[in-house]
């Protein structure tokens, strides 16, 4: 039986961000449990070869998707729904859990929150999410901070991969905004078209 269900128009998505990418079938859907957050586990989803599964990752074949969930993660994410929102927000490819920590581990790691809001964010990324996406290729960092706004660039393997809504919205967005209370909502200013260049934009109003 399936660890993860995947409703065909996530399928859809992925392949077409999979035809995207150079070696395009050697690569696969990489499911992986990120951390605790709000007492929800917190995901991150991208494409990688197929080849770098494991002996104890699990491996589903959803048609011409391989779809690999790390060994350690697999309770953590069984039974639950990989879907897809055409949400103008906060759309993107979506988990639907019925799994959730145990209270022991929502632990935090020591990080320093004093200081002014800017200096906050900066350590929530580099204590909190830099260390979870780097595994990835990834990196964040703070752009700017304008009213309750942070704009925040990815880097690495985040430029460009169309998964980059969910390691944002469920991930460095619900980082930063629990532990920095002044901020209000994050906006991704990373030029993921070129996967260079990246731009800083204010706000459509």
């Amino acid at each position: 039986m399936a660890v993860v269900q995947i409703t065909e128009k996530a399928l859809d998505k992925v392949r077409g961000f999979r035809a995207g990418v150079p070696d395009s079938d050697a690569q696969a859907m990489w499911i992986e449990v990120t951390g605790v957050q709000r007492g929800e586990w917190t995901y991150n989803m991208s494409l990688k070869p197929l080849a770098q599964a494991g002996p104890d990752d699990v491996v589903q074949e959803e048609g011409d998707i391989a779809v690999v969930i790390p060994g350690r993660d697999a309770d953590a994410l069984r039974g639950a729904t990989v879907d897809w929102s055409d949400d103008l927000m906060s759309g993107g490819l979506t988990i639907d859990n019925p799994n959730t920590p145990s209270p022991a581990m929502g632990g935090r790691p020591d990080v320093d929150l004093s200081g002014p809001v800017p200096q906050r964010v900066v350590q929530v990324l580099e204590h909190q999410v830099n260390p979870a996406i780097a595994m990835h290729g990834g990196s964040a960092e703070l752009v700017a901070v304008e009213d309750s706004t942070a704009y925040v660039r990815l880097g690495g393997g985040c430029v460009g991969c169309g998964m980059a809504t969910v390691t944002l919205s469920q991930g460095i967005e619900v980082a930063i905004l629990e532990n920095v209370p002044e901020i209000e909502s994050v906006v991704d200013v990373t030029d993921h078209a070129s996967g260079t260049n990246p731009y800083y934009e204010a706000a459509k109003k």
